[in-house]
């Protein structure tokens, strides 16, 4: 009864204003920070054992200016829950439940692969961006010669920029969540996973959190390192810092005004998320708001043996899909959606299994 009370106090004082037209959330981003190679093994005696193969996912909410993340969260009605199917990698020693650790530890061993939630952080006094988003000053040197991976399936290799900038991120307040968050802890002793889930509790920022780039505006909620397959399941609650409204996102079963987004659900199997620095595609969609008719335009650097895209309603329904063929290079092509009620709806672009998810506002 303590847990259940302690997280519903969080979220009457999380819910500062009321909730409005939802439209705050434009996408969830996973990021492939690092793939583990033979040469990691070296500091596994101080570090912990790191299978060779293994992936370090990082996880964004990205968000429109002016907002800021509140809270990940589980409730009775929605599940929120990391899975592998072998373990997390933890780091032995300086890893934690959160980036607690201090910058100058970065460069040891394998401290920069440890699994962890977060509001922001990176580690202490610094914020975590994604490695196409970071300048390349300050990038940490490993004393130990590991971390040195360049395979092209992790994008820019930590070497030449490690997805920290100095700031001073928020603290991460935990309310309702108790022992299942050890599986993040600084162990690999069997305990380590495979599942972290919760239906009464949450990771939030009291402050709100923005991202290091107000414009950019992207939010560093975890980072999970596993040599398994990968899947989640998130809810999430933003505020607008202008109209004090809140929104909450939900991966299904949307009750009230929760809006069901499709990107809070992955499984690295069938990467449903923008996976950052991999194919760097991009679309937009305009005119914001739209009436009869709105254009997709598209931009791939890689030639697309499958281009799909799919509308939903804040329901999670699907009431469109088009397949676009082969695609290549930049392009447009308009879609009809004078069928539609007016709302909100969510348009992923699916190319070559790579889905990129945009709001389309229709009046």
């Amino acid at each position: 009864m303590k847990r259940i009370l302690s997280f519903y106090s969080l979220a009457l004082l999380m819910l500062t204003g009321t909730a409005r037209a939802q439209q705050g959330l434009e996408n969830i981003i996973v990021e492939k920070y690092y793939i583990s190679d033979t040469n990691d093994v070296a500091v596994n005696a101080t570090g912990g054992i790191l299978p060779v193969g293994s992936v370090t996912y990082r996880v964004f909410v990205d968000m429109l200016p002016n907002y800021i993340f509140q809270s990940a969260y589980g409730d009775p009605n929605h599940e929120c829950r990391f899975e592998t199917t072998t373990l997390f990698f933890n780091n032995e020693d300086r890893g934690a439940i959160h980036p607690t650790f201090n910058f100058n530890y970065c460069k040891d061993n394998t401290v920069m692969l440890d699994s962890w939630l977060s509001v922001g952080a990176a580690c202490n006094g610094h914020i975590g961006v994604l490695k196409g988003d970071d300048d390349g000053v300050g990038t940490v040197v490993n004393v130990d010669n590991v971390l040195q991976n360049q395979d092209p399936d992790m994008g820019i290799p930590l070497t030449q920029q490690d997805g920290m900038v100095a700031g001073t991120p928020e603290p991460v307040v935990t309310v309702g969540i108790g022992t299942e968050i050890m599986v993040f802890d600084a162990q690999n002793d069997g305990t380590n996973g495979p599942v972290f889930s919760t239906n009464n509790g949450a990771w939030a920022s009291l402050n709100g959190s923005m991202g290091a780039d107000s414009a950019l505006n992207r939010v560093l909620i975890a980072q999970i390192t596993t040599d398994g397959d990968f899947s989640f399941k998130l809810n999430i609650q933003i505020r607008n810092q202008s109209t004090f409204g809140v929104e909450n996102y939900v991966a299904d079963n949307a009750v009230g005004n929760e809006v069901v987004f499709p990107g809070l659900t992955y499984s690295s199997l069938n990467s449903g998320i923008h996976e950052d620095n991999m194919v760097n595609n991009s679309f937009g969609i305009f005119p914001v708001p739209a009436h009869d008719r709105v254009t997709l335009a598209y931009s791939t650097t890689a030639n697309a043996k499958t281009a799909v895209y799919t509308v939903y309603d804040l329901l999670g329904n699907q009431v469109a899909e088009q397949d676009l063929g082969n695609i290549q290079g930049t392009g447009k092509t308009t879609l009809d959606v004078s069928g539609l009620a007016p709302g909100i709806y969510m348009v992923s672009l699916n190319v070559n299994g790579q889905i990129l998810t945009r709001k389309l506002i229709k009046y």
